[in-house]
Parts: C-alpha cells; sequence; structure tokens
C-alpha cells in the first residue's frame, strides 16, 4: 500500500470516528432526563410504594425511604397527588428484640419507630392508606398465638387529620378491637367521580371478607368506584395465589379474595397489591391481570413490589423505585409510569430513573 493510500485511509477512519462521537453526543442531548409529569394538566395522580421493610431493616438504608417521602411532598402540586397507597409489609420483623445485624440490625420497635416517622413526612400534607403485610405480623410466631401487629400502636386513625377526614369505615381486628388494619376511605375526584379506597388486612378471615363485601354493596357506595389494597394477592406469572407457607387457619389469599369478594362485588374496579419479589429482577416484583366480575364488569389487578430490587434482601432496600399512577380527566383512562426518586437525585445516575419495560409503563382503562 502507497504512502498517499495509507493516509486516505486514516484520515477516513478518523472522519468516522468524529461522526460517531457526535452522534453519541447527539443521542445523549436527545434522550436528557426529564422529572416525571403529567401529560394532561386537568389529569391527577396517585403514588403507589411498594413494601418498604427493607428499607427500614437496616438502619443505613432508612435515608433511601425519606428520599421517596420527600420527592412526593415536593411534587404534589406540579403531579396533582391526591393519594399515596402502599401494600403493606412496613416492617421486617413486628417484634424482633435482638436482631443478628446481618438480616437486620434493627428491633421491631426500632423498624417501627422509623417506618411511621418517614409516612410523617406526609402527615397534614396527603391522604395515605397502607395495606398490612405478613411482616407486619408476629410470622414467626403463629403457630402459637393469633396473628397480632404493632400497626395500630404506629398507625393510628388520628396519625393523618387527612386520612381520619376521608376514614368512613373500620372492622374489627383479630383482638375486636376496630384499626385501620381493615378500613374504608371515601373520596371524590377534581372532576367529581366518588371513589371508597378499602384497605383488607394480610391473608384477611373470612369475617373481614363479609364485613367488605357488605360494605361496597350500600346503597350509598353503589355510584362509587372501589380500590381495593390488600398485600398477598397475584404472583409474578400474573395468577392469583392459592395458598402461602403460613400455618394461618382461615386465611384468604388471592384467588380466594376475589372469590369471596372481588368477583361477587359490582364496584369493585381495581385492586393493587404487593408482596412478591425475586432478587434483582423486576420482572417478578410486578404482575397485571383483567377479569370480569359476575355483573361482566372489567376488574383490573395490579402489583408492584421493588423489595429486592438494588443487591436483594439484605441490599439497599429496593432502589427507590415507586410508581405514578395518572387518572386522566375522562375518569376512566390510568397512565402508570414506574420512577425511582433515589437515581433521580444525581446527573451520573439519572439515565436509571426511569423502568420502561411494558410491565412497568402502560395504560389501562377502568369500567
Amino acid at each position: 500500500m502507497n504512502l498517499h493510500l495509507l493516509k486516505s485511509l486514516i484520515a477516513s477512519l478518523f472522519l468516522v470516528l468524529i461522526l460517531c462521537l457526535n452522534n453519541d453526543v447527539e443521542a445523549q442531548q436527545t434522550q436528557k432526563f426529564e422529572n416525571p409529569k403529567l401529560t394532561d394538566t386537568a389529569s391527577w395522580s396517585m403514588v403507589l410504594l411498594p413494601d418498604p421493610q427493607n428499607y427500614v431493616k437496616f438502619q443505613r438504608n432508612q435515608p433511601i425511604l425519606d428520599v421517596m417521602m420527600n420527592w412526593i411532598t415536593e411534587r404534589i402540586d406540579s403531579l396533582h397527588i391526591k393519594m399515596v397507597m402502599c401494600t403493606g409489609d412496613l416492617v421486617e420483623h413486628d417484634d424482633i428484640v435482638n436482631p443478628d445485624g446481618k438480616k437486620m440490625d434493627q428491633t421491631g420497635q426500632q423498624q417501627w419507630k422509623a417506618v411511621a416517622k418517614a409516612f410523617g413526612k406526609l402527615d397534614g400534607k396527603i391522604p395515605y392508606i397502607t395495606a398490612t403485610g405478613n411482616h407486619d405480623y408476629n410470622i414467626f410466631s403463629y403457630t402459637h398465638k393469633p396473628k397480632t401487629t404493632h400497626f395500630p400502636e404506629y398507625f393510628p386513625a388520628e396519625k393523618n387529620f387527612l386520612n381520619q377526614k376521608m376514614l368512613r369505615e373500620v372492622a374489627p381486628n383479630i383482638y375486636g378491637n376496630n384499626s385501620l388494619e381493615n378500613a374504608a376511605y371515601e373520596w371524590r375526584s377534581p372532576q367529581g367521580k366518588p371513589y371508597l379506597f378499602l384497605s383488607i388486612e394480610f391473608a384477611p378471615r373470612d369475617t373481614i371478607l363479609t364485613w367488605a363485601r357488605e360494605l361496597v354493596a350500600q346503597k350509598k357506595y353503589k355510584d362509587h368506584a372501589v380500590v381495593l389494597l390488600t398485600h398477598a394477592y397475584l404472583k409474578y406469572t400474573n395468577e392469583w395465589i392459592e395458598k402461602e407457607g403460613y400455618d394461618l387457619p382461615g386465611a384468604n389469599y388471592g384467588k380466594a379474595i376475589w372469590e369471596k369478594l372481588v368477583y361477587p362485588s359490582s364496584n369493585i374496579k381495581l385492586v393493587i397489591s404487593g408482596h412478591i419479589g425475586g432478587v434483582n429482577d423486576a420482572r417478578k416484583h410486578v404482575a397485571f391481570k383483567t377479569d370480569k366480575n359476575n355483573k361482566g364488569i372489567t376488574v383490573q389487578q395490579m402489583t408492584f413490589n421493588a423489595q429486592a430490587m438494588g443487591g436483594g434482601h439484605y441490599g439497599n432496600g429496593g432502589d427507590g423505585w415507586l410508581r405514578i399512577l395518572e387518572f386522566m380527566p375522562d375518569g376512566k383512562t390510568i397512565k402508570v409510569k414506574t420512577f425511582s426518586p433515589l437515581f433521580a437525585l444525581s446527573p451520573s445516575t439519572q439515565n436509571l430513573a426511569w423502568r420502561k419495560a411494558n410491565y412497568d409503563e402502560f395504560t389501562f382503562k377502568l369500567d
């Protein structure tokens, strides 16, 4: 090869390299990070928080939950956030007094105080509803005593006056005391659409399912869109959970909740749950299922969790993932997006702040 030809080849390769670099820069510029925003300024939104147990069981992870709560309060106005819902498992262990430092380094009381303090950032600013999960009860003592929990102590009705203002109905827990383990809240959207948010305990008893079914059938709620919040409902395969490994007599899981409560109720339009997860596998933390109830009305069922993202069950607690549900002005369409305020904090990680898979960003409609 002569010298002139070699110089021409090198120049051509150099030009190609420059063009590639320019294209990369342009691609990065076109993919510039954007914070969440509404697609319609007349919409309102709900934020869905996954199981926070792995945030609060380690002192080192608790600030991540604070980041999530602070992000919510900062965007109440811009995203028209009207409700926050949490899928349960607020703590890892209800009453442990001797954590080993490896599985957790916080006692049960410390965990309850931490999660109550985190939700305290929302108190007086926005209403929130949380389910109770299996870890919120004495799961290691099920065969020795009833499923007790410190939830009523740390999440009483008066904790957030905005919750109390919406509260309409409560049912007795295992000891016969009324608590927010089973409660219904009434609210109207900015467009005037009436909603009833109904939260029921982990593995609800038959008496609770009967109470809930009779409640939503009342004449005063017949025109409400009922949103049911419970902890253990769907598997990541989009099938109902039929049983769990806990020795709980009379317990009901996903399939039984569907058959005894959701299917026979004409106005339950949306079911939300958590509980499931696979280590560092986003797909195994989520599920979605659509079915018709006994009136032929569509029921949308969505599970969202993130507890084993960010390093597994002994990692950072879930990478800060949450979901934003945008309720469109038509009162039927809901747009779902999955976002991490933790990754969004720094320009060096903002490219990770959105999850765009079809199971993380999608749209569905309510009947």
